[in-house]
């Protein structure tokens, strides 16, 4: 929808933010947290984030991950974004 109304000025970050908004508020509760982008289940902290997004902003707090596109696998506390999509 934002390439619809608006596809000169989309921003990457704010299209991967949409996306992983979308996918997860269906089924689970998802809020703001103060460190991270969003707060899922009142249990998990989520950054999301292109392929060399490093976990700087999210470091020391418990249960963060990073959801990262551009990557096709993930590994420690990294998942790929598109997987969230097989969560709609």
């Amino acid at each position: 929808m934002a390439f619809a109304l608006a596809s000169d000025q989309t921003i990457k970050g704010n299209i991967r933010e949409t996306f992983f908004l979308n996918q997860l508020q269906v089924a689970h509760s998802v809020s703001l947290p103060k460190f991270g982008d969003f707060m899922i289940d009142d249990q998990y902290v989520i950054e999301v984030g292109g392929p060399n997004k490093t976990s700087q902003q999210i470091q020391g707090v418990p249960n963060s991950f990073i959801a990262a596109d551009g990557i096709k696998t993930g590994g420690g506390n990294k998942i790929p974004l598109w997987l969230f999509g097989f969560l709609y």
